[in-house]
């Protein structure tokens, strides 16, 4: 048993849900236990699943304070609510603070949320892409689009250039919304519209060396995104921009547009250096400072 005091922190996405044991002391995280679930499951199921891959990450483990749960939102992470009714829809209203306290048997101040994308540049900031950075924004690509901003290696919700809660998903952007052209399910439209094929995004991305229209799609996102980040960014004056999520792995495919699309701002665009284990390691970052990080969401 290891005697260290440890935090158990989860990365909680459309289609899967990956947890682990961060230590508190080196922010080392223990084997990372990751489990796909489908839109269709119920809200029961999903607790039990969160449970199930907590309790196989926990083993051989001792001293674990609580959980800090990485979540995208719309939610409501002081109560520990979803208010999603798009990406994961079964939760929606669902108490999952009380649900999983109950499961392994803490108070449900044990259970502590944050926003994933929070999570993602805290685990930048502190060993990844953002690292040294004054002025940094991680954006999330993949089922949906998540956003964090910071300045000083400090999450910051609000003021010049930063919008609501530091969200961009729903902004304005040509006839919709940002995330309309920029998740998986709008690179899956476009392949389709144009093909009359849906397919799988993986499949799309590995298909562009033989399929000029897969490569063509995978362009107009970049341009998507450099255009959004110049309408909605500008202001903020990032000195980097850090790209994580499931599309951020296909970057080569859409970040020579973006930056074409932003190539007169003195701008950094950066892949992950963490990748899938940002969330966690930022979960675990977030655990000493947990109130302060609810009361700046408001």
């Amino acid at each position: 048993m290891r005697m260290e005091s440890s935090v158990l922190v989860y990365d909680v996405g459309g289609s899967h849900a990956s947890a682990a044991v961060c230590s508190l002391d080196s922010y080392k995280l223990g084997p990372v236990i990751s489990a796909p679930h489908s839109i269709d499951i119920t809200s029961d199921a999903f607790v039990n699943l969160l449970h199930s891959v907590g309790g196989q990450a926990m083993s051989g483990f001792n001293q674990i304070l609580g959980a800090s749960m990485a979540f995208p939102g719309p939610f409501d992470y002081s109560a520990g609510i979803s208010q999603m009714t798009h990406k994961i829809p079964f939760l929606f209203g669902v108490n999952l603070r009380q649900a999983l306290a109950e499961r392994f048997e803490w108070d449900p101040v044990q259970v502590f949320f944050l926003n994933d994308a929070t999570a993602y540049l805290l685990g930048e900031l502190g060993s990844g892409s953002a690292r040294g950075m004054n002025r940094a924004i991680v954006i999330t690509l993949g089922t949906g689009i998540g956003s964090a901003f910071s300045v000083d290696g400090q999450v910051i919700m609000e003021g010049r250039g930063v919008p609501p809660r530091g969200e961009i998903w729903n902004l304005p952007y040509e006839d919709g919304i940002v995330e309309d052209v920029l998740s998986t399910g709008a690179i899956q439209k476009a392949y389709a519209l144009r093909t009359g094929q849906k397919r799988k995004i993986i499949d799309i991305a590995g298909a562009v060396e033989n399929d000029p229209t897969a490569a063509q799609v995978f362009r107009e996102f970049g341009h998507h995104l450099g255009r959004s980040l110049r309408q909605t960014l500008t202001l903020f004056s990032p000195d980097v921009v850090v790209f994580g999520g499931g599309i951020s792995r296909a970057a080569d495919l859409f970040l020579p547009a973006a930056e074409y699309e932003l190539r007169d701002l003195n701008l950094s665009l950066r892949v992950s250096a963490l990748q899938d284990s940002a969330p966690l390691v930022g979960a675990g970052l977030a655990w000493p400072k947990r109130t302060s990080i609810l009361q700046k969401r408001g």
